[in-house]
């Protein structure tokens, strides 16, 4: 075996697409980010708005274009054509992504999509549900976990917050109200897949955590590009 699919799942900033974009380069690997087909969405409702009720808004997520473009080893994602940039990660885009993700006509379309392009192997998934539902055979799938704080302190510092404790506090509050509303949604709630690898990243750098999936991915075939 030469290429194998591995399946990164874990809560909101947990580190999940960035950790899998390293793994993905360390074994030559293609990339795919599911949660920019969600934002892709999400957006789109947004900007159009869409009616909430389910009959509408499923009616225009019909009447939606939306793909992957790979570039590279990874993706873009085009919305009738488009491509939406830093709209994906607006602060409007990331409060509303939880509530269209949830939508299970979302989700299938989503699902769709990202079978059609991580089914051939040799690729690093990353997203909600990515391990129980999108790729539930993939032959390695990790659940990141790390402490909300931490997780909040490392998402200011994405965004190029300066990570005071009042500022790491307020952060770790909205995401700890995110992990509320993931885990108990009634579809496609966040738990880990029951043979998923749970990966503690708290006292781990992000090198040390790309180690680690990258020596698992070997112990189950995968090769070093």
């Amino acid at each position: 075996m030469t290429g194998i699919t591995i399946a990164i799942d874990g809560p909101a900033a947990s580190g999940k697409s960035t950790t899998a974009a390293r793994v993905a380069r360390a074994l030559g690997y293609n990339h795919l980010n599911s949660g920019l087909l969600y934002r892709g969405i999400t957006w789109a409702a947004l900007e159009g708005a869409w009616p909430s009720d389910a009959s509408g808004f499923d009616r225009e997520l019909s009447e939606l274009s939306v793909g992957l473009d790979r570039i590279g080893a990874g993706y873009r994602v085009l919305v009738n054509g488009t491509d939406p940039g830093v709209n994906l990660v607006s602060p409007s885009t990331s409060s509303r992504v939880s509530d269209v993700s949830a939508r299970p006509a979302v989700r299938d379309r989503v699902l769709e999509l990202l079978r059609a392009e991580g089914g051939r192997g040799e690729v690093v998934c990353d997203g909600r549900d990515i391990g129980t539902v999108v790729f539930p055979e993939a032959e390695l799938k990790v659940f990141l976990v790390a402490s909300v704080e931490d997780r909040g302190r490392r998402r200011l510092l994405d965004h190029g917050i300066d990570p005071t404790e009042k500022a790491v506090r307020l952060e770790a509050e909205r995401l700890a109200a995110r992990d509320s509303a993931d885990s108990s949604r009634s579809v496609a709630p966040l738990r880990a897949a029951a043979d998923a690898i749970r990966l503690d990243t708290t006292d781990l750098s992000a090198g040390q955590v790309v180690e680690q999936i990258v020596a698992l991915a070997r112990e189950r075939g995968a090769r070093l590009g």
